[in-house]
């Protein structure tokens, strides 16, 4: 079973916008897929009920946007899917660690779950730092 790990980039300090890391048993999976393509508004992935949680049906799902040299119209996708207490990604096409390529990620339904809604309460306190302090 793959790990996954999910970030999101501080927005107007380092670049234009917020962009979705999302890291596959430590990798870039946009990154190493296509050095153009950032990772779309985590808002929008990473919501209760949004895009990347899995369904027994498989879902088409654009994870990244083409950037470089500059923004333009090309995505980068993936399919997503729910079996029993496992989330599979496929349709991936990036280098692992080993030169081979990666076309399928497997995660712990408990890890994958935990793991977004992880990034997105982050980025809600980051968005939102004063959420839980009193006047």
């Amino acid at each position: 079973m793959s790990t996954l790990l999910i970030s999101a980039c501080p927005g107007r300090s380092a670049c234009t916008a917020v962009h979705t890391y999302l890291f596959v048993d430590g990798l870039d999976m946009v990154s190493r897929t296509d050095s153009r393509m950032a990772g779309l508004d985590p808002n929008w992935l990473l919501r209760p009920g949004g895009p990347l949680y899995p369904t027994d049906m498989l879902c088409a799902v654009d994870v990244a946007a083409q950037e470089q040299p500059e923004p333009g119209p090309d995505r980068l996708g993936i399919q997503v899917r729910l079996r029993g207490a496992t989330v599979i990604w496929s349709g991936l096409a990036y280098p692992g660690l080993d030169g081979g390529v990666i076309e399928e990620a497997r995660f712990h339904l408990t890890q994958y779950l935990g793991e977004i809604e992880r990034a997105y309460v982050a980025l809600a306190d980051r968005v939102r730092p004063d959420r839980f302090h009193r006047n």
